[in-house]
């Protein structure tokens, strides 16, 4: 997000010497992206960020695949993913391609026994269910049903849950879908002027943003547990000191919070297409936000969305809440995957009940990938089988 953001202390010039009142140097981190022609920002440590003491075992974290070319149109059952103790064991990879892992995620426990970094991708946490505050070495960003929170690649974090335990797989506990992009994930070109400021047709604008705040400086030398994730491999380092030892920091590249019900649904007399509920973007994907919103008053309109093919994209569709109009057999954690090559488009009878209709509730996440969607042993274990025939019409 291109804003400008700081927090702690900061010397006044950038690259030039910067002690603490009792002398000791802060070590200066740029923390960038592209190379050095992105967006970054400049973190000041107590301790050289680079002190590590030993490398442990690598884990294998590439996703086991099923399907690996795909045509049939699919509907997961996420809640049918079980809970589980650790936060990242509880990340389930369900639809991956070459740019793009999209997954469902029930962690019972808090990540706070380690500290966690993706190396190779930012990370789009939506989170259905649970509150909590997600810690990074930037500052915190308190969270609640409905955040997206979006933490660059590289960037350190733990999260903390403010429920933990056993958790009902159908209505309690924390519940996240993510998606994960080795592109990385801005707000729309078209939202922004080329100063990078939101414009004003803009469907939400930087007073929405949670920006990080209060942060952590820890002056702590143990054994520090930190596992980041590159090319599908889960290394573990242990560092010296703790990660969240940065006493000040400025730029533009940080992680940041933003609710699905701060965004503005932008209608019209008839039916306005997907793009107008886009929420991020990247190389690889973008992903849209369907919210509660007027229908169309063309005195003629029909609300719900035509049959259109997907072309050059697969689409998947994460059900949050309400009742999704153009759909029939859909609740909330459900996800829907249509595939590119095929035409989609609402289901025997949404079309002829949206007519007359003044609006709809419905909340849901949606991501279109521009290759296509492989899915894993996990999604098979979990999809229903016949969502493909569910346009068919009865009695034919």
């Amino acid at each position: 997000m291109p804003i400008y953001h700081h927090l702690g202390q900061l010397p006044p010039k950038r690259h030039t010497v910067f002690k603490s009142p009792a002398g000791a140097f802060y070590y200066e981190q740029l923390f960038g992206t592209v190379g050095f022609d992105g967006m970054s920002s400049l973190l000041y440590h107590l301790h050289r960020p680079t002190q590590v003491q030993a490398v442990l075992d690598p884990v294998d974290l590439r996703p086991s695949l099923a399907v690996e070319h795909n045509i049939m149109s699919r509907k997961l059952i996420g809640f049918d993913v079980a809970p589980v103790d650790d936060f990242l064991q509880s990340r389930t990879p369900l639809l991956v391609n070459n740019d793009v892992v999209i997954g469902v995620a029930a962690p019972r426990q808090s990540l706070t026994d380690y500290f966690y970094k993706n190396a190779d991708a930012d990370e789009l946490l939506f989170v259905h269910r649970g509150t909590g505050t997600l810690h990074t070495l930037l500052g915190q960003i308190p969270f609640v049903p409905g955040d997206y929170l979006l933490i660059p690649r590289g960037m350190i974090y733990q999260i903390a849950f403010n429920e933990t335990g056993p958790a009902d797989a159908d209505s309690t506990g924390n519940r996240l879908f993510y998606v994960e992009s080795t592109s990385p994930m801005y707000t729309p070109k078209r939202y922004r002027n080329h100063f990078g400021q939101q414009l004003e047709h803009s469907p939400y604008s930087e007073r929405d943003l949670k920006l990080p705040q209060d942060l952590e400086t820890h002056d702590e030398r143990g054994d520090f547990v930190l596992k980041i994730k590159k090319e599908g491999i889960l290394h573990t380092l242990v560092y010296d000191y703790h990660p969240f030892d940065v006493v000040g920091w400025d730029g533009y590249n940080f992680p940041y919070g933003i609710s699905i019900h701060d965004f503005e649904p932008i209608t019209g007399r008839i039916h306005q297409p997907p793009p107008v509920h886009q929420m991020f973007e990247t190389k690889a994907c973008v992903v849209c936000s369907f919210v509660p919103r007027l229908f169309d008053y063309h005195p003629q309109a029909i609300p719900a969305p035509y049959n259109h093919s997907n072309i050059d994209s697969d689409e998947v569709l994460y059900y949050v809440d309400g009742n999704f109009m153009s759909r029939n057999g859909i609740g909330p954690g459900v996800l829907t995957l249509h595939p590119g090559g095929i035409p989609h488009g609402p289901h025997p009878g949404a079309m002829e009940r949206s007519i007359g209709k003044t609006g709809t509730d419905e909340l849901a996440v949606m991501v279109d990938t521009f290759r296509s969607l492989r899915l894993t042993t996990q999604a098979m274990g979990i999809d229903d089988g016949v969502y493909f025939q569910s346009w068919r019409e009865e009695g034919k």
